[in-house]
C-alpha cells in the first residue's frame, strides 16, 4: 500500500510538471518571472547609478581645488569697484550657467528660476533684458517662453578640462556680440556635496561704473595708483571691467561645475539607495509568491493521494 501511495504521488508529480511546461506562462509561474525580471532590472541600474556616483566623486575632487582657487580672482574687483546688483540700469544681459547632462537633482532649474526671477525685476517699459545661455540644460529651459530673448547660446564647455584661457575666449565674444549697461552672471556657489548656493554676479559696463563710483566717491582711489602708458581713466576702467568680467565669468564657471559633480554625486547616491531598498521589497514578495506556489503545489498533491487512497 505504501509502495503504491509512493507511486501515485510521483505520477501526479509528473503529470504536473508536463502540464507546467506544456503551458509556460501559468499563473503561478508569470508572477515570479515578473519579479525575477524585476530583481534584475533593479541589479543593473543600481550598478549604474553606483559607477557614475564614483565617476562624480573623482571629478568633484579635481574641480573643488581650482574653483576654490578661482574665488581669488575677482574678489579685488569687488573690493575696488564693488558689486552692486541692485543698480538701475537701462540694458541687462543675464549670463545664466547651467550643465549639459542631467542627472544632477534641481541644480539646472534652480540657476533658471533665479534668471527669470531677475528678468521680472529688471523688466520696464524703457528696459531692455537679455539672455547670454551657458549650457544645455537652461537653454531647453529658457527658450520655451523666452526664445526672442536669447541672444547667445554656448554648450559643450566641459567636453575639454576647463581653463582660464578658453573661458576668456567665450567671455571677449560674449562682449562683443552684446550691449550692455549690466551683466549679471547667474551661478550655483558650491558649498559642499549636498549644498549649493544660487549666486548673482553683476558687472557694469564702464560708463556705468564710472557714474556709480562717482556718486559714490569710489573713483577717487584710482588717482591714488600711479598710471603708466598715458591711459586715461576711461581706458583704464574699459580695461578692469573687461578683466572682471572674464573672472567672474571663469570663477561662476568653476563653481557651477562643482556643483554638477557634487548634486550628481548625490543624486546618484539617493538612487542608489532608493534601488537597494526596492530590491529588498521585490525580493520579499518573491519569497513571499513563491512559497505560496510551493504550498498550493503540495496541498494538491495531498489532495490527489487522498482521492486515491479513497
Amino acid at each position: 500500500m505504501v509502495e503504491t501511495w509512493g507511486i501515485c504521488i510521483y505520477i501526479l508529480k509528473y503529470s504536473m510538471k508536463k502540464c507546467r511546461e506544456h503551458v509556460p506562462l501559468g499563473a503561478r509561474s508569470i508572477s515570479t518571472q515578473i519579479v525575477r525580471n524585476r530583481m534584475k532590472s533593479v541589479k543593473n541600474i543600481q550598478k549604474i547609478t553606483k559607477a557614475m556616483k564614483m565617476v562624480a566623486a573623482s571629478k568633484l575632487r579635481l574641480i573643488q581645488t581650482r574653483a576654490e582657487n578661482s574665488r581669488g580672482l575677482w574678489q579685488p574687483f569687488t573690493a575696488l569697484l564693488g558689486d552692486t546688483p541692485s543698480v538701475d540700469v537701462k540694458k541687462n544681459v543675464i549670463v545664466t550657467i547651467s550643465s549639459d547632462k542631467g542627472l544632477c537633482g534641481g541644480i539646472n532649474s534652480t540657476a533658471v528660476k533665479v534668471s527669470r526671477a531677475i528678468n521680472r525685476l529688471t523688466s520696464g517699459p524703457d528696459k531692455e533684458t537679455k539672455y547670454v545661455i551657458l549650457g544645455e540644460k537652461a537653454k531647453v529651459q529658457l527658450i520655451r517662453d523666452s526664445k526672442k530673448s536669447i541672444t547667445i547660446c554656448m554648450t559643450e564647455l566641459q567636453r575639454n578640462p576647463l581653463n582660464y584661457t578658453q573661458v576668456s575666449v567665450l567671455a571677449d565674444d560674449i562682449l562683443k556680440n552684446v550691449e550692455y549697461d549690466a551683466l549679471r552672471i547667474v551661478f550655483n556657489k558650491f558649498q559642499s556635496v549636498v549644498s549649493f548656493i544660487p549666486t548673482m554676479a553683476t558687472v557694469l559696463s564702464p560708463e556705468v561704473v564710472e557714474r556709480e563710483t562717482e556718486s559714490e566717491g569710489k573713483l577717487g582711489d584710482l588717482d591714488s595708483y600711479e598710471i603708466e602708458g598715458g591711459e586715461t581713466k576711461g581706458e583704464i576702467l574699459q580695461n578692469l571691467s573687461e578683466f572682471q568680467f572674464s573672472c567672474v565669468l571663469f570663477n561662476a564657471v568653476m563653481e557651477n561645475a562643482c556643483s554638477e559633480q557634487g548634486a550628481r554625486m548625490s543624486a546618484m547616491d539617493s538612487s542608489s539607495r532608493n534601488a537597494g531598498d526596492m530590491l529588498d521589497r521585490l525580493t520579499l514578495t518573491y519569497n513571499r509568491t513563491r512559497q505560496a506556489s510551493i504550498t498550493t503545489e503540495l496541498t494538491e498533491i495531498i489532495s490527489g493521494a487522498a482521492a486515491l487512497e479513497s
